[in-house]
């Protein structure tokens, strides 16, 4: 019943504030847009927590730096960005692509200034990712990333991308990085929601300057490792290493080519 209610209060919210940030996005600027998308992120994390069961515990907000930074989130859950955006006012995101299928929702997303991109990434993916981002960084808006680039099963992880390094790197600003366990609350895009208190930590910012290779084994190491600290802390279970899967992506690379070469 939890996860019923919580779905059609999850649909009836998400058409309800889409239309009214349609109507506001006819204003000129991001304001009225934004404080609507605020209020809706409430309301669901609301819900979540009334409906679904699911209580968020925010640990480490004193490590958040001055000023406008990068947030490199391990993201489980579909409730991810619900939980991560409402701790902040003017938050630009990357998100696929997909979300633009959603009718009216391009429009809303465009208006906010959130940074698409085509879920397969490549070449053009990288250069959407740098203007886009580009523009946000030079409003001062901190970015909200998630460097798998899809949503991971619990004791799960997918290749880290290298987009947020070319973030790090263009625009000298520390990394965020995240670590939580709403995945066991959550899963994914499940239906079925399971009560009790998911934490979302915000962990040491990695500092400007670091090359590439250096900066991704710190960033994976701390996301991956808290998290699974997070999800024993939660489950009574002892710590266990998420494990590498291929992506959606690699994996329909990969059947193609076999395909071909049965031919």
């Amino acid at each position: 019943m939890r996860s019923f209610a919580f779905a059609i209060a999850y649909w009836s919210l998400s058409i309800a504030y889409t239309l009214a940030a349609c109507v506001a996005a006819l204003a000129p600027g991001r304001k009225a847009t934004g404080w609507i998308i605020r209020r809706y992120v409430r309301r669901m994390v609301q819900a979540m927590r009334v409906l679904a069961g699911i209580r968020i515990q925010y640990r480490g907000e004193d490590r958040l730096p001055q000023g406008a930074f990068i947030i490199a989130s391990k993201h489980q859950s579909w409730g991810d960005g619900f939980a991560t955006y409402d701790r902040f006012e003017d938050l630009a995101f990357v998100t696929g692509d997909h979300l633009e299928k959603f009718p009216l929702l391009g429009t809303v997303l465009r208006k906010l200034g959130a940074i698409v991109v085509n879920n397969c990434g490549g070449r053009a993916a990288r250069e959407a990712l740098k203007h886009r981002a580009a523009d946000a960084h030079a409003e001062g808006r901190k970015i909200l990333i998630y460097p798998e680039g899809n949503l991971a099963k619990v004791g799960e992880k997918f290749r880290y991308r290298s987009g947020v390094w070319h973030m790090y790197r263009d625009f000298d600003m520390p990394v965020v990085p995240v670590a939580t366990n709403l995945g066991l609350f959550w899963p994914q895009e499940a239906f079925r929601k399971n009560p009790g208190t998911a934490t979302l930590e915000f962990l040491d910012p990695i500092p400007t300057g670091l090359p590439k290779e250096e900066f991704l084994a710190r960033l994976e190491a701390a996301v991956e490792g808290r998290t699974a600290e997070l999800i024993a802390e939660a489950t009574g279970n002892p710590v266990t290493p998420a494990v590498q899967v291929p992506t959606p992506d690699e994996v329909k690379k990969a059947e193609a080519a076999a395909k071909a070469l049965g031919r």
